[in-house]
């Protein structure tokens, strides 16, 4: 299967409908690690490939620095996915998402907030990095 801005935008369109799904059933004000546990299971019912908490690398002058940044998913090895349960979202958040997006180097990244009332509307917000825009 070859890889396509299309294909990516599929992929988030239905990591966005899991979330949904599991926002519908919970609704806001849980923890964030209920979401992210209840999160795994859907994702698990849509065959999607994923790791969650990853670790991920981090290189300083060709080594590798052990920081224990760690983000919440990686799906399909494309999309980062990362959930808070906050107020609301703050240029930290942000920031957050796309650093991790940049240091696995994927073309796209899904931020969402469990605690909203609607989260289609008001708890999502998706980031495209270089990667995607090279992709047909």
């Amino acid at each position: 299967m070859e890889i396509t801005q299309k294909y990516i935008n599929e992929l988030s369109y239905e990591i966005t409908g899991a979330c949904i799904e599991v926002h519908k059933i919970l609704g806001p004000g849980l923890y964030e690690n209920i979401y992210h546990q209840c999160l795994k299971k859907e994702l698990d019912l849509l065959n999607l490939k994923f790791k969650s908490e990853l670790t991920i690398p981090f290189d300083y002058k060709g080594e590798i620095i052990d920081c224990m940044v760690k983000c919440d998913f990686l799906i399909e090895d494309l999309i980062v996915l990362v959930i808070k349960a906050v107020s609301e979202f703050f240029n930290i958040h942000r920031v957050q998402t796309m650093n991790y997006m940049n240091l696995l180097k994927v073309p796209k990244a899904i931020l969402v907030n469990f605690n909203v009332k609607n989260l289609y509307h008001e708890g999502h917000e998706t980031f495209v990095s270089r990667y995607f825009s090279q992709l047909k």
